[in-house]
């Protein structure tokens, strides 16, 4: 249970300090090597990698969008998804960092577990 919570920190500061720097897909390499590094069952590091970027795109976007008092995502939000809620832009950003996240973090666990396998 240690590793899952030492992992999501990992995950999540690391993730926000490649993103200042980096493209956002980095996100998926910084998943993949805390995966690697840190060795959980293959369904935990799914869970930890989708958690992690599931809280951390979540807040971030919640904040931009509070900061600017939600005005473009009531609009990005129509285009999109048809409908004036913010929220639901939000945790569709959050989903899409969160499934990058767990599917990188599962792939670092496969890979270490088929090099430890050899």
């Amino acid at each position: 249970m240690m590793k899952f919570f030492v992992s999501m920190l990992l995950m999540m500061m690391v993730s926000f300090a490649s993103c200042l720097y980096f493209p956002w897909w980095s996100i998926a390499v910084v998943c993949f090597l805390i995966a690697t590094l840190i060795p959980q069952k293959k369904a935990m590091a799914f869970l930890t990698g989708f958690i992690a970027l599931f809280l951390l795109w979540a807040g971030l976007s919640f904040w931009i969008s509070y900061n600017n008092q939600h005005l473009l995502a009531h609009r990005i939000s129509q285009l999109i998804l048809k409908k004036d809620n913010p929220l639901y832009l939000i945790l569709v950003t959050a989903l899409i960092g969160a499934v990058v996240g767990g599917f990188s973090s599962l792939t670092g666990s496969l890979m270490r577990s088929s090099i430890s396998n050899k």
